[in-house]
C-alpha cells in the first residue's frame, strides 16, 4: 500500500521533469532556428533590394511616385485623384505580382526550415521560448549577429 503512494507521486514527478526537458532549448536547436531565421532574413533583404533597384532604375515612375501609388493600388478613384498614368499604374501592379511571388517563395521557405531543417514542433517551442526567456533572447541576439555578418546589405 505504501508502494502505491510512493509510485504514482514518483511518476507524475517524471512526467513534469520529461516536459520541462521538452521546453528547454538546447544550444542546437537554438543555433538551427537562427541559422534557419538569418536564412529567411536574407532572402527577405533580397526581395527588399531587387525592388528598391527596380523602383530606383525604372523610367516611369519615381520612388516617392511609387510609394504614392503602391499604396492605393486597388482603388481606381484614388489613383484617379492622384492622376497615375496608365504606365505608373502597369510598373506598380508588375512590381506587386515580383513582390508577391518572392512573398510566397520566402513563406514556403519559412515552412520547409521550420519543417524540416529545424522541427516543426523544436521552430515552435524555441519561438515561444524566445519571447519569454530574456536569457535565451540574449543568446539569440548575439547569434544572429554573428550569423547576420555574412549577409550582404543586412544588418
Amino acid at each position: 500500500m505504501k508502494t502505491k503512494f510512493f509510485v504514482i507521486p514518483f511518476f507524475c514527478f517524471l512526467g513534469t521533469l520529461a516536459y520541462a526537458q521538452d521546453t528547454t532549448v538546447t544550444d542546437e536547436e537554438l543555433t538551427r532556428y537562427a541559422t534557419a531565421m538569418d536564412s529567411i532574413n536574407e532572402m527577405s533583404a533580397e526581395v527588399k533590394e531587387m525592388i528598391t533597384e527596380l523602383v530606383k532604375n525604372n523610367k516611369v515612375v519615381s520612388a516617392a511616385r511609387y510609394n504614392e501609388i503602391s499604396k492605393i493600388i486597388a482603388d481606381e478613384a484614388k489613383l484617379a485623384d492622384a492622376k497615375a498614368t496608365p504606365e505608373e499604374i502597369a510598373f506598380v501592379k508588375e512590381l506587386t505580382v515580383k513582390r508577391d511571388s518572392a512573398t510566397l517563395k520566402i513563406n514556403q521557405a519559412v515552412q520547409s526550415l521550420a519543417k524540416d531543417y529545424v522541427g516543426a514542433a523544436t521552430f515552435n517551442k524555441v519561438r515561444k521560448a524566445l519571447s519569454t526567456d530574456a536569457e535565451l533572447k540574449s543568446k539569440y541576439d548575439a547569434l544572429m549577429s554573428e550569423l547576420a555578418k555574412d549577409n550582404p546589405g543586412i544588418q
